[in-house]
């Protein structure tokens, strides 16, 4: 089997899609991790929220690498964040609309993070952060906005699908669109060309 030289260390549908998406030639195999248990000492030791997301894309990167130690691994997280408080993904639809309360009326950002890794080596890290401008949103809505989407809103931290009906929440982005998704596409483009994976 031939030795894949491009390896996306995540399952996220997403994430494929947009390397797909862009022409890539990739092999994708998940991390197998523990993103709470890596982040909680980060958080007691007041790691600022983009930190943690380069050190969880780090830690998916260097756990993918081991598998294929020949081939450049891209590593990538997202992590939301109001002030210092980190967001996760809601358990159930009543955190879920506890989350949206939270964010209305608030600006708060998305942190997404690359990193590259061959072998046991770091080659890159890559941080791009968006602003995100919820409206000021009424319970009642909320609780109508979230029987609308259904389970859906569990799927991503804060609550909402920005290719969705969240669009809804908003009124005012400002950042990359592919940051939003959470995988900066153009520096992550660019540093691929850098290194002669693909053709510039």
């Amino acid at each position: 089997m031939m030795t894949p030289s491009l390896v996306l260390a995540s399952a996220s549908p997403f994430r494929r899609a947009l390397l797909e998406n862009a022409g890539l030639v990739f092999t994708a195999r998940a991390a197998e991790i523990d993103e709470r248990a890596l982040e909680k000492p980060l958080e007691e030791e007041g790691a600022a929220p983009e930190d943690v997301a380069v050190r969880l894309a780090e830690a998916k990167a260097r756990d993918v690498a081991r598998y294929f130690p020949e081939a450049l691994v891209i590593g990538s997280d997202q992590t939301m964040s109001l002030g210092q408080r980190v967001y996760h993904k809601p358990k159930d639809m009543a955190e879920a609309g506890q989350h949206l309360l939270s964010l209305a009326g608030k600006t708060h950002r998305l942190n997404s993070a690359i990193v590259l890794a061959r072998g046991d080596e770091i080659l890159w890290r890559h941080v791009s952060s968006a602003h995100m401008s919820v409206r000021t949103l009424t319970a009642e809505f909320v609780d109508r906005h979230l029987q609308r989407v259904g389970s859906k809103a569990l799927s991503s931290v804060g609550a909402y699908q920005l290719e969705g009906e969240g669009i809804q929440l908003f009124e005012k982005i400002e950042g990359d669109y592919f940051t939003i998704l959470g995988l900066p596409m153009l520096p992550l483009l660019a540093k691929l060309r850098e290194l002669g994976t693909i053709d510039a």
